[in-house]
């Protein structure tokens, strides 16, 4: 089939195809559980090439050729993955067309192929930031961010990736690139009276999100972070029409994005850290509302496994914080090596960073939270200095990579990763939770957005086991049913992919589920864009391609 596909694109296609074993190898991976093997990866050089697959794709359906895009491949839910064409944006996609500030902060003009850290040291050079980038943000790209919808540490009060995502050019079923931005009545109506592709996209979308108007604004789960299923709620609100709600978070579902206009902020010029140890979840909706009340810019967690994982692995924190010197190590952590002699190992370690543009407002904020935290008598730090921060962003952020890398018979297994409830929520939910999770006697780790009610949760499983699969689809089923009941969502950044589509029906319901797929029928009626994602999904598919290693 690759060989056949090869040959097929080889007269239109300008950038590079490859069906050898290697390349097959790496593209069949991503971070999630799953290991799909595509027919062929195919490299564009621009939108053009892009355009030439998918012709290929309408024009032999007897090949049943589809597309799915990729980046850095750091995507956790097995959205990158499948059996036909891989569209590889990092070699050609990866240019930074322009940084600019603006009156309310900045604009940059990128590529999808562009590593974040890449995009990072781009903005901050004109003192500009991308806020709501994900904790594999040394690792992952903006296309892959856009994909997903991501968020991370700063989304509390920066929001999501749909957020700052002014406009996108994308490849639509035609193999044409079209531009994608937010209208008002009057240009709703120029491109609704269009007689080409754009103008039946925009009639048939428009038509649909009007006459269950009601019914897609209600689907709207009732958390601040949510990547499950398609941005329906946020595309029409009679006002303004925007499909590039539709199309961030869609995972490569609906076309290819080929460029995204994205807005900047102004970075913070001081930031602190204050530093919670909490060894009893009762108390955690107060406490969580306390420091919420001084607006902190990120509100953090990791748990006692976790900091468990940082010890025993130190040499990794070590290499992260750019030391080699273990007894550095040990002093930079003598003061939390005497609160847990004094107190024992906390339950929860909470992160909340405060900002402001003077060290004295920064102060103020660090102080008023700490002070209307004293009655909860809880062992507490306030840090100092960037250097004494860095440490426990360290633990935060590297936490997925330490299971991933050190276990060998056991792997990190992100299943039920995602997950977001209200904080309010959280003294019932977790003791639900972790009963449920005792039960199958897993190793595992627990960190998140504790200020979204977001959490991560990566269990350590031998994917070897024939009884892994029944463990994976019976857990998940448990654990998204709790969610559910106290009105979460299932993805709050990661994204459905293999691992969560099927239970977007059960999530949404079989109203809003029919929505989601006459959208995929109107942008993608052939299913040429990443099939079984977002609609169309099977569990049963997903466990088959369990990763054996």
């Amino acid at each position: 089939m690759g060989s056949a596909l090869k040959n097929l694109l080889a007269s239109t296609f300008r950038g590079e195809l490859h069906d050898d074993p290697a390349a097959l190898k790496t593209a069949s991976q991503d971070a999630s559980l799953f290991e799909i093997t595509p027919a062929l990866v195919a490299a564009p050089l621009d939108a053009a090439d892009i355009g030439a697959v998918v012709r290929a794709a309408n024009d032999h359906p007897e090949l049943k050729i589809s597309i799915t895009p990729r980046s850095a491949g750091t995507d956790m839910s097995g959205g990158a993955l499948t059996e036909s064409v891989v569209l590889d944006m990092v070699p050609h996609f990866n240019r930074i067309v322009s940084v600019e500030a603006s009156a309310d902060g900045g604009v940059a003009v990128t590529q999808p192929g562009v590593f974040y850290r890449d995009f990072e040291k781009a903005t901050l050079a004109k003192d500009l930031l991308l806020p709501p980038y994900p904790a594999s943000r040394e690792l992952c790209t903006v296309g892959g961010m856009a994909a997903n919808n991501s968020g991370g540490e700063k989304s509390l009060k920066f929001g999501k990736t749909e957020d700052f995502v002014r406009g996108l050019k994308v490849v639509l079923r035609d193999g044409e690139e079209h531009v994608l931005g937010p209208l008002d009545a009057a240009q709703l109506a120029e491109k609704m009276a269009r007689t080409d592709l754009e103008g039946d996209l925009y009639r048939r979308t428009h038509r649909l999100l009007e006459a269950h108007y009601d019914i897609a604004h209600a689907a709207r789960p009732d958390v601040s972070k949510n990547s499950a299923g398609y941005d329906i709620w946020n595309v029409w609100d009679r006002k303004t029409f925007d499909l590039t709600k539709l199309f961030v978070g869609s995972q490569g579902t609906l076309g290819v994005i080929t460029e995204i206009t994205f807005g900047l902020v102004k970075p913070a010029r001081h930031a602190k850290l204050l530093v919670i140890f909490l060894k009893d979840l009762a108390p955690l909706p107060g406490i969580v509302n306390a420091v919420l009340a001084h607006a902190p810019e990120s509100f953090e967690s990791y748990d006692d496994r976790t900091l468990t994982f940082a010890a025993r692995y130190s040499g990794d924190i070590m290499a992260r914080l750019g030391t080699s010197n273990v007894f550095s190590l040990a002093w930079q952590f003598l003061p939390e090596l005497g609160l847990l002699l004094r107190n024992g190992l906390p339950r929860l370690v909470l992160l909340a960073e405060f900002t402001g543009e003077t060290a004295e407002e920064v102060d103020a904020k660090v102080n008023a939270a700490h002070a209307d935290l004293a009655a909860f008598k809880l062992p507490m730090r306030v840090t100092r200095t960037e250097e004494e921060a860095r440490k426990y962003w360290v633990i935060r952020r590297e936490s997925f990579n330490l299971l991933r890398k050190h276990f060998k018979k056991v792997k990190a297994a992100p299943f039920i990763d995602d997950f977001c409830v209200r904080p309010a929520h959280l003294p019932e939910f977790f003791p639900k939770l972790y009963a449920m999770l005792e039960e199958y006697k897993l190793t595992l780790t627990v960190v998140g957005h504790v200020g979204d009610g977001n959490f991560h949760i990566i269990p350590l499983m031998d994917l070897s086991d024939p009884d892994t699969a029944r463990v994976i689809q019976e857990l998940s089923t448990r654990v998204y049913a709790l969610v559910m009941s106290y009105g979460g969502s299932i993805t709050g950044e990661h994204n459905d992919g293999l691992v969560r589509s099927p239970y977007l029906k059960e999530m949404f319901g079989a109203e809003t589920y029919a929505l989601f797929e006459e959208i995929k029928r109107i942008f993608d009626p052939q299913g040429i864009f990443n099939p079984g994602k977002k609609v169309g999904a099977s569990m049963a598919y997903a466990m088959g391609h369990l990763k054996k290693e």
